[in-house]
């Protein structure tokens, strides 16, 4: 079969362990996920309310043009409907982004380590990948626009960036955007927008008139906690979004995810709990990990990722032994890391005195 041959270099998307998985090869019965940074507490209760007393019709198409969502969402955002477009979580929209701007011939920069999609895509599609290492987790942006040349389709930011937590500061977010080639697209990825302080938001959306070729990218699957349903969405300027709409499928989100983002869009109560709780139990986890030593990346997210005395994968290994499930920074290009996503704060306490007799064990093997 003649495929691409770039995909005989490229391995599939590898997913953090599953929790069934884990207590069938550890003979467990008790597992916290915190691999994944999902919502511990889950989501709205607005939509198991609405779920519980109406059924969705199954045999029908969903809606492609995403009405409703659309309506509700532009108000909220203070956007055009006709700036929105929406995406099988922002996976689907990153890939749409790649099929629509990359192909063999240009380059595309972005941050190392950060999501690892961008890369994947653009390599998918042929384009030159040209990566540019973070200063201590953060984007390294007048190096990133000294490797933007000619050639260069599209840069990809990630703020807070995954997986290191680190913020871009608006005002040099606002430098990049104005020294930025003006036909270069600039996506922002702002899928844990949400747990950033109010007073640290850059408020592109109020600004994105100045900038036609930026794209922010958000989603429902973090803050909100509807990662099961996958739906997430992005916004530009009107003359961007046609030559997205061309590559996306016509009905690329279900009637179910956009009746629930609808409900949870309503429901600003659960997210201001959901980010009080988040920074209160993150403080803590912050300040265990310095009484035994260990450095952590400033995170303005649900998730820190932490520096550890020995390998991430050494790590990993013995918390899952005993019932904990993080990711390996050797995974996310962050050698001798975990990220860990911040979940209840029973779970965090369990977590911290598993971490603690695992330092004690290291310190007395050195």
């Amino acid at each position: 079969m003649k495929r691409k041959q770039i995909l005989n270099d490229m391995t599939p998307y590898k997913p953090g362990k599953q929790i069934e998985e884990v207590k069938q090869a550890y003979g467990l019965n008790r597992i916290v996920k915190l691999a994944s940074n999902e919502n511990p507490y889950g989501h709205s209760m607005k939509v198991d309310d609405y779920f519980t007393r109406y059924q969705p019709s199954l045999n029908i198409y969903p809606d492609g043009y995403t009405a409703d969502l659309r309506r509700a969402l532009a108000e909220n955002l203070n956007v055009s409907e006709n700036q929105l477009i929406f995406g099988n979580g922002t996976d689907e929209i990153v890939q749409i982004i790649g099929r629509a701007f990359l192909y063999p011939g240009v380059n595309t920069v972005m941050a190392t380590p950060t999501f690892p999609q961008y890369k994947h895509n653009a390599l998918v599609e042929g384009a030159e990948v040209k990566e540019v290492p973070t200063d201590n987790g953060y984007h390294n942006l007048p190096a990133m626009l000294e490797a933007i040349d000619e050639k260069t389709n599209v840069v990809w930011l990630c703020s807070p960036n995954n997986p290191t937590g680190c913020l871009i500061p608006r005002d040099d977010l606002y430098e990049f955007l104005n020294q930025c080639p003006a036909d270069v697209l600039v996506v922002l990825d702002e899928a844990y927008l949400e747990y950033v302080e109010k007073a640290l938001q850059p408020n592109v959306l109020a600004n994105l008139q100045h900038y036609k070729n930026l794209v922010v990218l958000r989603t429902f699957s973090k803050a909100h906690g509807l990662a099961g349903l996958r739906i997430g969405y992005g916004v530009a300027n009107p003359e961007l979004i046609p030559a997205l709409d061309v590559v996306r499928g016509p009905f690329n989100t279900s009637a179910i995810a956009q009746k629930a983002a609808l409900l949870a869009l309503e429901d600003e109560t659960f997210i201001d709990d959901t980010i009080s709780r988040n920074h209160t139990v993150k403080k803590t986890f912050e300040q265990f990990l310095e009484t035994i030593g260990w450095n952590y990346f400033e995170s303005h997210t649900n998730f820190l990722l932490v520096t550890t005395p020995v390998s991430g994968n050494e790590t990993f290994d013995y918390l899952l032994k005993h019932g904990f499930i993080v990711r390996p920074g050797e995974g996310l290009g962050a050698p001798h890391t975990i990220r860990v996503t911040i979940g209840s704060e029973a779970d965090m306490q369990d977590l911290q005195q598993v971490l603690y007799q695992f330092h004690q064990n290291i310190n007395e093997e050195s």
